[in-house]
């Protein structure tokens, strides 16, 4: 079905810096899944505790540094928390996919060193938020779509702006950056339906350029 609809859905421009590309990874979810399967087996998915309380979304990394969050607040990790070992390499697969398509929305030369990788069962959502840690504004935000559609929702600069909410389906990508960089996004809670690759889940891939700077231990 996506297949079909991938002619029906033409490449969007979100916001001035920001692209939509519908069904842009769809050829290459197979080899997608096999790589998060074995990042999941040396770093396996689990849900951070806040201050906020436990996060829905089932959380992994792959790449130099993760993304982690605690008590303490979000940063950015040398090692896996869960198991104290450095976060298994970024696959070239991903890497390769991640720099093709910030090409594709218009920026040359990205140098993705962290993927983030999410995992929705349904009735799990991500809040609005920015991507703001990572001190390489330069660079922009690469975010992959597998498995469950989702709405996702891209606003400005401010939490109140207005908001643009498309369904993501499988194999979409979203790239934002330049005057885009710090907008306000999030996702609904995902609906319980059906996927043939991923079952009753969404997974997302979030890639990211991370100043040396921020890495934590």
């Amino acid at each position: 079905m996506d297949d079909l609809l991938a002619p029906l859905r033409p490449r969007t421009v979100l916001a001035e810096g920001a692209v939509w590309l519908p069904g842009y990874a769809l050829s290459q979810t197979h080899t997608l899944h096999n790589a998060i399967a074995e990042i999941h087996k040396q770093a396996p998915f689990r849900h951070f505790q806040t201050r906020m309380g436990r996060m829905s979304v089932a959380m992994t990394s792959c790449g130099k540094c993760g993304w982690v969050a605690d008590m303490a607040g979000y940063r950015y990790a040398l090692s896996d928390p869960g198991t104290g070992n450095s976060w298994p390499a970024m696959p070239d697969a991903l890497r390769h996919l991640a720099v093709q398509a910030a090409m594709e929305a218009g920026y040359a030369n990205f140098q993705p060193v962290s993927c983030l990788i999410n995992r929705y069962a349904p009735g799990a959502k991500m809040g609005l938020h920015q991507d703001r840690d990572e001190g390489e504004t330069e660079a922009p935000v690469v975010s992959v779509s597998l498995g469950l559609p989702a709405r996702f929702s891209f606003g400005g600069l401010t939490r109140s702006a207005p908001k643009r909410v498309i369904e993501l389906l499988d194999g979409d990508v979203v790239v934002w950056g330049g005057p885009s960089r710090f907008a306000w996004h999030g996702v609904s809670s995902v609906r319980e339906t059906f996927h043939p690759q991923t079952g009753a889940m969404r997974y997302n891939l979030t890639f990211r350029a991370i100043n040396g700077s921020r890495f934590r231990p």
